[in-house]
């Protein structure tokens, strides 16, 4: 049953991952039909590379947002596996409720 656990988060994170790889790819083209339109709008020189510079700087965003995506996606990969094996610095206990140590409380101790 083990397996069929971990295959199945598997496939949450291939699937969150083509995801934010489709979203990532959506993005750079809205950025390339912009720069397109706003570069046949103008005939400034300086106003079509400022066009480009957007495109590039949303291109570039859109990539790091993806890569992101992908590193909270793994992180919460390895979190799961960490929670199964009973990682001892998880302050969560069965079914998720908290453990009881509250850090900060601000209560006084006699």
């Amino acid at each position: 049953m083990q397996g069929g656990k971990n295959a199945g988060e598997s496939m949450k994170e291939k699937a969150s991952n083509i995801g934010a790889s489709a979203k990532a790819g959506m993005e750079k083209t809205k950025a390339t039909v912009q720069e397109k339109a706003e570069r046949m709008t103008t005939r400034d020189p300086l106003q079509k590379d400022l066009a480009t510079q957007k495109k590039e700087s949303k291109v570039d965003q859109a990539e790091l947002d993806k890569r992101a995506a992908r590193d909270q996606n793994a992180a919460a990969r390895e979190h799961n596996a960490a929670a199964k094996q009973g990682a001892p610095y998880s302050t969560t206990g069965e079914h998720g409720h908290t453990t009881g140590f509250h850090h900060g409380t601000g209560g006084t101790y006699s």
